[in-house]
C-alpha cells in the first residue's frame, strides 16, 4: 500500500471515528435526559458496539480514487468550463 493510500485510509478512519463518537455522545445525552425526566422505568444494560470491516474501508478508498480520477479527466475539465460545440450545444 502506498503512502497516499495509507494517508487516505487514516483520514477515512478518522472520519468514521468522529461520526461514531458523535452518535455515542447523542446516545449518552439522550440517556441522561431520560434519567433526569424520570422516564426511565426499566433499567437496561445496553452496550453500543461498532464493527467496521477493513473491506468496507477499502471500498471507500476505491470509490474515492475513482471519483478523483474522473475529476482530473479531460472530459471533466470540459464540463467545468461549460464549453459548447459548433452548434452551440453543451459538450457532454
Amino acid at each position: 500500500m502506498s503512502n497516499a493510500d495509507e494517508e487516505l485510509e487514516k483520514q477515512i478512519n478518522s472520519i468514521i471515528r468522529d461520526e461514531i463518537q458523535e452518535v455515542i455522545n447523542e446516545y449518552v445525552d439522550a440517556q441522561e435526559e431520560t434519567k433526569k425526566a424520570g422516564l426511565g422505568f426499566a433499567q437496561s444494560d445496553e452496550k453500543l458496539k461498532v464493527n467496521i470491516s477493513k473491506g468496507e474501508v477499502a471500498k471507500l478508498i476505491k470509490q474515492y480514487k475513482k471519483l478523483k480520477k474522473q475529476e482530473k479527466s479531460n472530459l471533466s475539465e470540459v464540463k467545468k468550463l461549460g464549453l459548447v460545440d459548433k452548434d452551440g450545444n453543451p459538450l457532454k
